[in-house]
């Protein structure tokens, strides 16, 4: 980062030197002169974050599965009100404390073991991060077409063309320049983009709205599936979806104002923007099978048939919309995940450097061929890995450390948080127990395995993926960690 940026980040507030394996400006405390953002801030940036394809996808997809519009709708809804209690819990550590995510895991599962959480927190961002590059690849290629460059699509059995994957490369690039800004240029990024989102997404849906009777709108008959709509696994799935955020919210709080900034901000911008944009993806969705007889479940092919001025207009606000979410949600964070792995090597801009550059690694066109793929294979596939890290790291910090931190040991060996050789065994047993039972279902989900070759009972606690984890993983943890960190001090 350059060095007013590293300033805003750095200076720990604690008196004990810290060890320069373990931090840098970026991880040490933030300072209270920086803690500026305030209750809008936040919930701007949820605004933000939320008005994007993914979740528009994410409603459209479920009608696919067969959900209703008023299951879809409510499942979102709900979702977001179970996501938000962790999600607000765990972000009262930023305000009080000052640190980020990978700091406040050393402190159950060790100043080494942290990195385990870290790294998994950290591929997931990478993942999402990919994800809404091909989602702005898309925006971008229908835009250029709209102006004349007459770029073709996938040829028969492919699932991306060159150009569009020309496309994917152009929109990666454009998320260089907020790395290198840090954190600041993405709280300015939101503050502009989350109004002029909202109007477009409002625009957008009175148009259809305008061609298509609400009655009609409203009342086409629930998509048939075999086997019917999976309500839990569906809902699993939709936790899952900001389950990343959950954890890492800290990186955010840490520059908050208040307790009551973070919480208030989070809370107006969390759940009911997000039921309110999913209907964007429902009416999108309904909208196209009815005006042109296929049911779209990205708001790109929709927009290339509405004409023009609206198709270019709204691809335009697409690519503002992936933009947003990608640098807040999924290149800030594991920009300090990754940094924790080697700290005195490892800045904020290297770390959000490696991110991008994994990000090409992943290939979301093939994730995305499928509603069932995004919605459980991968939504709920990595939900159940972080509700197990959230599940020990609530406990750790209010039911056995009751939200005190020596902050200093954080950043040294042989403190507090050293346990043994830097892990603690406890958290990664907790966290291996609350995963390893929803993986015979995954692999079936996913079709990494015959699925008939896997009992039900295995699927079912697949279906309950992130609420499993996270409730064995807490239970072990507290049940064999508290006594030996009491003993600790």
């Amino acid at each position: 980062m350059n060095s007013s940026a590293s300033g805003a980040l750095g200076a720990s507030t604690s008196s004990a030197p810290a060890d320069q394996a373990l931090s840098n400006a970026d991880l040490l405390p933030t300072p209270l002169a920086h803690r500026t953002w305030r209750w809008q801030d936040y919930a701007a940036l949820w605004v933000g974050m939320v008005v994007c394809v993914p979740t528009y996808t994410m409603a459209s997809s479920m009608l696919d599965q067969g959900f209703s519009w008023q299951q879809a709708v409510w499942l979102v809804f709900l979702a977001n009100c179970i996501v938000l209690v962790p999600m607000t819990l765990i972000g009262r550590v930023g305000p009080k404390y000052g640190i980020p995510f990978p700091v406040l895991a050393r402190a159950s599962f060790g100043v080494k073991g942290s990195n385990l959480p870290a790294v998994l927190r950290g591929l997931v961002g990478c993942g999402w991060f990919s994800i809404n590059c091909y989602f702005g690849a898309l925006a971008l290629h229908g835009f250029l077409n709209i102006l004349g460059f007459n770029l073709a699509g996938p040829a028969a059995g492919e699932t991306i063309s060159t150009s569009q994957f020309m496309c994917f490369l152009a929109f990666w690039l454009v998320h260089i320049w907020f790395i290198w800004h840090g954190p600041e240029s993405i709280r300015k990024l939101e503050v502009i983009a989350a109004p002029l989102m909202v109007v477009a997404s409002i625009v957008f849906v009175a148009v259809l709205m305008y061609r298509v009777p609400a009655g009609q709108l409203f009342n086409l008959p629930a998509k048939v599936v075999e086997g019917g709509p999976k309500t839990w696994a569906a809902l699993t799935g939709l936790v899952g979806f900001w389950a990343t955020l959950a954890l890492n919210i800290p990186d955010f709080t840490r520059f908050a104002r208040s307790q009551k900034d973070q919480t208030i901000g989070q809370a107006v911008g969390l759940p009911i923007p997000m039921a309110l944009f999913s209907m964007v993806g429902v009416i999108g969705f309904s909208a196209s099978a009815i005006l042109y007889g296929k049911a779209e479940l990205f708001p790109d092919a929709l927009l290339t048939k509405m004409g023009s001025f609206a198709s270019g207009i709204g691809l335009l606000v697409i690519l503002l919309a992936n933009l947003t979410t990608n640098v807040a949600a999924n290149l800030l964070s594991p920009s300090y995940d990754f940094s924790q792995l080697a700290p005195s090597k490892v800045s904020f801009r290297m770390g959000g450097m490696i991110a991008a550059v994994l990000g090409l690694l992943f290939m979301p066109w093939k994730l995305l061929a499928t509603s069932g793929g995004y919605l459980f294979t991968w939504l709920g596939g990595y939900g159940t890995l972080l509700g197990a890290i959230a599940g020990v790291l609530l406990v750790d910090y209010y039911l056995i450390r009751k939200t005190r931190l020596k902050v200093e040991d954080l950043y040294v060996r042989g403190g507090r948080y050293e346990y043994t050789n830097g892990w603690n065994m406890h958290a990664v047993a907790a966290f291996a127990l609350g995963v390893l039972p929803c993986l015979p279902g995954y692999l079936a989900v996913s079709g990494v395995v015959d699925a008939n070759s896997v009992g039900q009972i295995w699927k079912s606690i697949f279906d309950f993926g992130w609420f499993f984890s996270l409730a064995v993983a807490s239970t072990y943890y507290y049940l064999t960690a508290k006594k030996g960190v009491e003993q600790a001090g």
